[in-house]
């Protein structure tokens, strides 16, 4: 008999998770240009010019039966259950495990992907800010203005306002920055970006970027540079490859995460709207796909037959290198009163950072 092939698309937590897990027990072709985990929740250090160590994919999946393809899928024949790659081959699955996630979305703001930096270019927001700091050259430090008031907007601003003093930093948010904290996590966010100098634009959706900066409903906001983190979506070829998906984007999936269109194909992370009874319709974010991922291997190795499940227990933020905020919340993700603030909190978010990387495997 041949032995079934699994694939799993996309190397974020929610697919290296499910591939080092089903590679405990099975051959799993693991399909990702990267070498490198991307390490998102990291992004905004990167930006900042901070060193951030990223292992490699090989040493996450050391010991597995998992076989490293290092291309990028540019369709899906669901039909034939093939995966079609970049660089002209074609591989065959009988169970797909598609995991290529969220990437940011412009909203359709004129002008925002021509002259805003989204966030998975952060290494190229680090060098343009060390080359307008060097001596003698052209470019001078002024303002960065970040556009999005939730996590990925307040832990840039912060970092980049630490790591850059010599920089205007400016945050801008369509609500209220950090406005779903409850409100000891709220007025905590404000009061340390605040005393790092970070100018916060609150009710101000962005209409239209230019060379110049910011249009908003709330006025004109010059900047020299402009960094997007308003929010994500989901990768189309699910859509494309005609996957039964939500208006938005992300994969229609039972309690098993499987397509509910095509059962051989299970959705995890971002790609996915999960809703877990008692806990509702789960965020896009690493604290849901890093679970879904280590659930699917589970899954895929007979080591349970369980709908998937899930609770909240806490939000965390970096703010900086010597603040942070760890909020407690509810496990349907509303919020309880109680944080964690100053080194606690830091501590506290750099414990689940390397967590995160430990749970991977």
């Amino acid at each position: 008999m041949t032995e079934k092939q699994t694939v799993v698309l996309g190397a974020g937590y929610a697919g290296l998770a499910a591939a080092a897990r089903a590679g405990k027990r099975g051959r799993v072709t693991l399909i990702a240009p990267e070498s490198r985990i991307l390490h998102r929740i990291r992004q905004h250090e990167t930006t900042a010019g901070l060193p951030v160590a990223r292992p490699a994919v090989a040493e996450v999946l050391r010991g597995r039966g998992v076989r490293h393809v290092r291309a990028r899928a540019t369709g899906l024949d669901l039909g034939a259950r093939k995966v079609l790659l970049d660089n002209g081959d074609t591989v065959a699955y009988d169970t797909l495990v598609y995991a290529l996630g969220s990437r940011t979305s412009w909203h359709g703001v004129p002008g925002a992907e021509e002259h805003a930096y989204p966030v998975e270019r952060a290494a190229e927001v680090a060098e343009r800010l060390r080359a307008a700091e060097r001596p003698g050259t052209p470019e001078r430090p002024g303002t960065v203005a970040v556009v999005g008031g939730g996590a990925t907007g307040i832990e840039l601003a912060a970092e980049l306002a630490e790591a850059h003093p010599r920089w205007t930093v400016r945050i801008i948010a369509a609500d209220r920055v950090g406005g779903w904290f409850s409100a000891k996590g709220h007025d905590h966010v404000h009061r340390v970006l605040r005393g790092l100098g970070v100018g916060i634009h609150e009710q101000s959706a962005v209409t239209a970027v230019d060379a110049e900066g910011l249009t908003t409903t709330a006025g004109r906001i010059p900047a020299d540079l402009v960094v997007w983190a308003a929010s994500m979506e989901p990768h189309p070829l699910a859509a494309r490859a005609g996957l039964a998906v939500t208006p938005a984007g992300q994969a229609v999936v039972d309690d098993h995460l499987r397509s509910v269109s095509h059962p051989e194909v299970y959705v995890i992370g971002d790609a996915a709207e999960v809703t877990v009874p008692g806990t509702g319709t789960l965020r896009m974010g690493c604290a849901t796909a890093l679970p879904q991922g280590q659930y699917l291997g589970k899954v895929l190795t007979g080591r349970t037959d369980k709908p998937f499940a899930f609770r909240y227990t806490a939000q965390c933020l970096s703010l900086g290198r010597r603040e942070g905020l760890l909020q407690f919340i509810h496990g349907d993700d509303s919020m309880r009163p109680t944080v964690l603030t100053g080194l606690a909190g830091r501590l506290a978010k750099a414990a689940i950072l390397r967590s995160v990387v430990l749970s991977l495997r």
